[in-house]
């Protein structure tokens, strides 16, 4: 999840769940009109919608440290968190 570059392949990554065209096209959707616009208005990332580009933003390294507690107990979380 975090060591994941998204500019070594150009394809979403939804890890490594089964996903159907409709639950990709409804993550795409989701993507675009709600998490990413809000996740860079909080700062955390850098969006150029343009090129299709997301990176690190400025405030990225105030939830390091809540995603990787997150990626290191994935199996203890609900499916739906990760």
């Amino acid at each position: 999840m975090l060591s994941h570059n998204p500019e070594d392949d150009s394809k979403l990554y939804v890890g490594d769940t089964e996903t159907t065209d409709e639950e990709l096209a409804a993550l795409l959707t989701e993507m675009k009109h709600v998490h990413l616009p809000l996740l860079e208005d909080y700062g955390f990332i850098d969006w150029d919608e343009g090129n299709h580009e997301v990176t690190k933003g400025p405030k990225f390294d105030d939830i390091r440290p809540l995603l990787e507690m997150m990626a290191r107990h994935r199996d203890e979380l609900p499916e739906d968190w990760i």
